[in-house]
């Protein structure tokens, strides 16, 4: 007598993820920790070899306004096409020119003396992937869950994502020490190719055709609307205009210099920017159990740390005391981070996310740009110290300024969970390409 057949067991992978973890989780995940690992690193490297070719502190800042460039120029027709396009193609597509570009720059540091408008061109490239990667990345980051698992596999995305930064950072800060910062450029061109294979196998099948629209621009003044008839959104874009631009300024600019001039080299500041990350998960963490009832009010609160490294590096603090306030605003930033995620979650429809997150983007890149490219003469007309004093203030000044606005201080938590979860572009789904070393990313307000 036979016996009755069985269901097929798990496998060994299904038996280890959570049951909402599925395939396209798991991969983006997966993808998500390569690239940090491998540009974490680069982002630190990209400095270090502008100044080993013998370029200033201003050419470093035009290096970095290089790679931001783009993101001010075509963030917006990239969110547009996320939601006309197949979006795994759009990401895989930006992470092979994110790879060539970053392989193309290891090639020229590794084998003479790059020239300064060959390191800005190709980071120039290496931020028009950016800006068409992000909005895509968020799309299908939020399809790969149900919402009623959102908030919770934000986090644990995040914690891998902010992990996988302070190993980046740490190692990479060393590895620019030890062998030079061509080799660590050319582990992150490795890294895109990497993630660029994983994203290549994801299944869209189950994402659903998007109905015609009425054309691209048509798309552009919708997410226009639903962007500037909510106060809440509009004044905290505004708001980290000014403090992504000068903690951009302060940690791709300054950092690096103060690290070479006062703190014995790359490897400190590489341990500053890990701290950063375990900050961050830190944030997470706590995240995860407090679910404060006023969102944006406690989360525009805790931007006030973002003041600490620029002040920190303004004394100069020792590298302990680095570390313990990059410990400190990582924290803080992913606390602000996961409350701005459950307010668009909560308040912005999911068919107009990647538009809305558009403009989100782009208004907090807008002047970014600019405050690395001037970091350099603002340095040499006011001192080192008094521009970095002068980015503290700033960001004390415009996160003081948005608790004004009535609707950030009064928005609140939703007590039933909204219908489809959300990634602002604050929280940048792959700091990969980042543009600054520090969490208040132009993909990041968290």
């Amino acid at each position: 007598m036979s016996s009755p057949p069985t269901a097929p067991s798990p496998t060994t992978a299904q038996r280890r993820r959570p049951a909402w973890a599925g395939r396209n989780y798991t991969l983006l995940t997966g993808a998500a920790v390569v690239t940090n690992l491998g540009s974490h690193g680069a982002l630190i490297a990209s400095a270090f070899a502008v100044l080993e070719a013998g370029g200033s502190g201003g050419d470093v800042g035009l290096v970095a306004a290089a790679r931001t460039l783009p993101l001010v120029l075509f963030l917006l027709i990239g969110g547009a096409l996320a939601d006309r396009l197949p979006r795994h193609r759009v990401m895989v597509a930006a992470n092979a020119l994110n790879c060539v570009s970053q392989a193309a720059f290891a090639v020229l540091v590794l084998t003479g003396h790059p020239q300064l408008w060959q390191m800005m061109l190709l980071t120039a490239l290496c931020g028009t992937g950016t800006a068409f990667f992000n909005p895509a990345a968020e799309g299908m980051l939020l399809s790969s869950v149900s919402g009623e698992h959102a908030n919770r596999a934000f986090a644990l995305f995040r914690m891998a994502m902010n992990g996988a930064g302070i190993g980046g950072a740490a190692l990479g800060g060393a590895m620019i020490a030890a062998i030079g910062p061509g080799w660590v450029l050319a582990v992150d061109a490795v890294a895109f190719a990497l993630a660029g294979a994983l994203r290549a196998f994801l299944n869209v099948s189950h994402v659903p055709d998007r109905a015609a629209g009425g054309g691209l621009l048509a798309d552009l003044r919708e997410g226009w609307v639903e962007f500037r008839t909510r106060p809440w959104l509009w004044s905290i874009v505004l708001q980290f205009s000014v403090v992504v631009a000068v903690v951009g300024a302060a940690e791709a600019v300054y950092g690096p210099l103060v690290a070479r001039d006062q703190l014995g080299g790359p490897a400190p500041w590489g341990l500053a920017l890990g701290f950063f990350g375990i900050g961050t998960i830190a944030g997470a963490v706590l995240m995860m159990v407090w679910k404060p009832r006023r969102l944006l009010l406690v989360g525009t609160v805790c931007v006030f740390p973002l003041a600490l490294p620029s002040a920190g590096l303004a004394v100069p603090l020792p590298v302990w005391g680095l570390c313990a306030v990059m410990f400190v605003s990582g924290t803080a930033i992913e606390v602000f981070g996961v409350n701005w995620m459950t307010t668009m979650h909560q308040e912005i429809p999911e068919e107009k996310f990647s538009r809305v997150s558009a403009y989100d983007w782009f208004g907090s890149v807008s002047m970014l740009p600019l405050a690395t490219a001037v970091a350099g003469p603002a340095e040499s007309a006011f001192g080192r110290t008094s521009a970095l004093w002068g980015c503290a203030t700033l960001v004390v000044l415009g996160t003081a300024a948005v608790l004004f606005v009535p609707d950030v201080r009064r928005l609140t938590r939703k007590p039933s969970p909204p219908k489809a979860s959300s990634i602002p572009a604050a929280a940048a789904p792959d700091p990969a390409a980042a543009p600054t070393g520090s969490g208040v990313r132009p993909a990041s307000r968290g």
